[in-house]
């Protein structure tokens, strides 16, 4: 995906909303706004925004495996952000 003016300035925000209560969330979530938000379909982009909204304990217990994931495109990202290498 082509980098546009507007990508700047929403990388800027959501990497503000990427600081969560929790390092190992900040990493996991920094992890793939730095590696896969910029070519991400503006679906996926639309499912991490609702990531980013979603309470920190939930994400936890998904993220270290906890809890299964739901069968939707959150759950979906969710797993992709889990394989993500350090």
């Amino acid at each position: 995906m082509i980098d546009v003016p507007g990508d700047a300035a929403e990388l800027s925000r959501l990497r503000w909303r990427c600081r969560r209560g929790m390092r190992e969330l900040d990493q996991l979530m920094l992890r793939y706004l730095d590696r896969h938000w910029l070519d991400a379909s503006p679906e996926e982009r639309a499912t991490f925004d609702a990531v980013l909204a979603m309470e920190d304990d939930q994400l936890w217990r998904w993220f270290m495996g906890r809890e299964p994931v739901p069968e939707n495109a959150v759950g979906a990202l969710v797993e992709r952000i889990r394989q993500l290498p350090p």
